[in-house]
């Protein structure tokens, strides 16, 4: 109850906030109505490049290197969301090698709203509050090896 009242009171900020900001022309951001649609996961990003599938071609972006890792977020024009992740665990073995394990998958729905900035997702604390770039949501997390820095969701 107590993280419902907290989530209703940032949403009811955000919503101020937007509502009143000025009208000054500048196009940087989205508008609720652009954020609509289906976010497919692009990235994956971890902070050295690994070679997990053995190919001899190394890469930060653990999407490039592992199948199992997939993911979707849908937000809806009535401020509710669907998302679906590859649950999955990063493991140091010896000599400076990860492995990495599926094993299902995160699912969560629930209400959103935006700043034009950011996107608050109430009900998932994978997605919590992420980041509005271009034409990508990204989520930082910023950990250490064996970690994830961020996610990276592009439009479909």
């Amino acid at each position: 109850m107590k993280k419902t009242t907290y989530f209703l009171l940032g949403l009811a900020s955000m919503v101020l906030l937007t509502a009143c900001s000025d009208d000054d022309g500048n196009s940087s951001g989205f508008s609720p109505e652009e954020l609509v649609g289906t976010w497919d996961l692009t990235a994956v990003n971890v902070s050295s490049e690994v070679d997990l599938n053995d190919d001899g071609v190394s890469s930060s972006n653990l999407i490039d290197e592992q199948d199992c890792i997939s993911g979707t977020i849908t937000i809806n024009a009535d401020n509710t969301y669907q998302f679906q992740q590859s649950n999955f665990s990063i493991t140091p073995i010896t000599g400076g090698l990860y492995f990495v394990d599926c094993n299902g998958t995160v699912q969560a729905t629930g209400a959103w709203a935006s700043d034009g900035v950011q996107v608050a997702f109430q009900g998932s604390t994978t997605l919590g509050t992420v980041q509005l770039s271009g034409n990508r949501i990204i989520k930082t997390v910023d950990q250490d090896l064996p970690g994830v820095l961020s996610y990276t969701y592009e439009r479909r």
